[in-house]
């Protein structure tokens, strides 16, 4: 399986890259949504790991641009959100996209290879 993470908190990205490599997963990490959408125009991932709070844009953002190259039903079954914000208003956009949430931190990293598999 092919994860593309796009987290801008190095320490969480390279926990998570390191973590989901050990268990045997191909892994793609950015800390760029710039460059998230580039990666995702160019190449094809089973799961899309997506900080919501970027540097440069937001996961909103990446998730509209994708639109151009997924259907909705696909967009469910890649991304995954990930967040320390958890306001009603944030809540209720994910739950309209249909997305699974991870809340950061995180209570365990294999709560999120559990997420990632049954997603």
């Amino acid at each position: 399986m092919k994860i593309l993470i796009i987290e801008d908190e190095l320490l969480i990205q390279k926990s998570l890259k390191i973590f989901l490599e050990k268990n045997n997963f191909i892994v793609i990490a950015t800390a760029s949504g710039k460059e998230a959408i580039e990666l995702i125009y160019s190449e094809d991932f089973d799961k899309i790991l997506c900080d919501l709070m970027l540097q440069d844009i937001s996961g909103f953002d990446i998730i509209e641009e994708s639109k151009k190259k997924y259907l909705p039903e696909e967009l469910k079954k890649k991304f995954i959100i990930m967040s320390a914000y958890s306001s009603s208003q944030i809540m209720e956009k994910i739950k309209d996209y249909g997305f699974p949430f991870i809340r950061k931190p995180f209570s365990g990293l294999t709560d999120v290879i559990n997420i990632i598999l049954n997603s």
